[in-house]
């Protein structure tokens, strides 16, 4: 992929040429997603190791696990097991903490984009709508992001109120990580129809109107360490990185309605970005990057 060459969008991107990234000197180098895509894959391998080769770095599966001895647990489903069974299980809540100490101080969001098993499914559909909206096949449809607010809610009002962790029923993310690690089971069907809803309804829903994790992943990461960061003096305001963003409104101040604001540089600040560096890799301007706020944090 060669952003100085072409503007590189969902759409007129092929999917192996976005592994590597050409820089303005012309040298080749593995970009963004590679290593995103990398992680992703590791960690689900380290999870079948364990159960098939009882190689015990990396037990469990996404939604509850134990790595090296440490707990680890998705902060959302400890929040419905809370709710649910009205306990404070300490194994959970250890894992839960450890979690979000990392999350809320470094990566933020960065569970959705380079851990989550889903994400990968999810971009081969959002390649496809891009796609069908071209062909004007379908419409492009966008909803109020606030919905996820109410998804949010609900599945913490029905683990309440049922005594059951509701969301893991319709957990995409739980459902296709037990599938890779311990085979199949009729639920990864679940997963076909979401895929599909979002192929032909509307592009990335689960995750940017449904998912509670990422909900609530982007509630309480406002102030991490890592975020990426924009260079008013360099940026032509095209639009590519709009197109490329999974939740495109954190990315409202490249527009060129925004040209004349005072700085020339300025940090994504809302929490619902993922730090994909999807805008970073198709910059033709290298005005989009990562910044590590930690010196200004302590």
């Amino acid at each position: 992929m060669n952003k100085f060459e072409k503007r590189q969008t969902v759409a007129n991107a092929s999917f192996f040429s976005t592994f590597i990234t050409t820089k303005e000197n012309g040298k080749k180098v593995p970009s963004i997603r590679f290593y995103r895509y990398f992680t992703m894959i590791l960690v689900h391998l380290l999870f079948v190791l364990s159960f098939v080769a009882d190689v015990q770095v990396l037990e469990g599966d996404i939604t509850g696990s134990r790595m090296i001895g440490f707990h680890l647990a998705d902060p959302f489903i400890t929040t419905e097991v809370v709710l649910a069974h009205h306990d404070f299980p300490v194994n959970l809540l250890i894992g839960s903490i450890t979690i979000l100490a990392f999350y809320v101080l470094f990566a933020g969001r960065a569970f959705c984009s380079w851990v989550c098993p889903y994400n990968f499914f999810a971009e081969f559909a959002e390649r496809l709508n891009a796609k069908l909206i071209k062909a004007k096949i379908i419409k492009d449809r966008e909803f109020d992001h606030r919905v996820k607010y109410i998804f949010l809610i609900a599945f913490w009002v029905l683990s309440f109120t049922s005594g059951y962790l509701v969301f893991e029923i319709v957990n995409v993310e739980g459902i296709i990580s037990r599938f890779i690690i311990y085979g199949y089971s009729a639920a990864i069907w679940w997963v076909v129809l979401i895929f599909l809803g979002e192929v032909f309804f509307s592009r990335r829903f689960w995750c940017r109107y449904v998912c509670p994790i990422g909900t609530l992943y982007s509630l309480i990461t406002k102030y991490r360490a890592i975020k990426i960061s924009w260079n008013k003096e360099k940026c032509d305001h095209c639009g590519v990185c709009m197109d490329v963003c999974m939740v495109p409104k954190v990315l409202e101040m490249t527009k060129a309605k925004n040209k004349d604001a005072s700085g020339d540089k300025f940090s994504v600040a809302s929490g619902d970005c993922t730090l994909c560096g999807r805008c970073i890799d198709v910059c033709h301007q290298d005005a989009l990057g990562y910044e590590n706020r930690l010196k200004k944090l302590l």
